[in-house]
């Protein structure tokens, strides 16, 4: 996508942790971030790191974690 980068933005990610699934994309979006990934606990995932990436875990469609990669 035109814009992208490679690198990750500035945010705070704890920011992310309580907001429902829509509302934590749409802050990553406006933030720059080139990737979701969205998890549910336990569920197996790649362990590349992408530094674009901001990754969540869900639980009943709220972010319970996050982190960059």
């Amino acid at each position: 996508m035109a814009g992208m980068s490679d690198e990750a933005p500035e945010d705070d990610l704890d920011a992310y942790v309580g907001l429902d699934v829509r509302a934590a994309e749409n802050r990553a979006g406006e933030r720059g971030w080139g990737m979701v990934r969205k998890l549910s606990p336990g569920e197996p995932m790649t362990m590349e790191y992408v530094p674009s990436r901001i990754n969540f875990v869900l639980e009943d469609d709220v972010v319970r974690r996050c982190w960059q990669g």
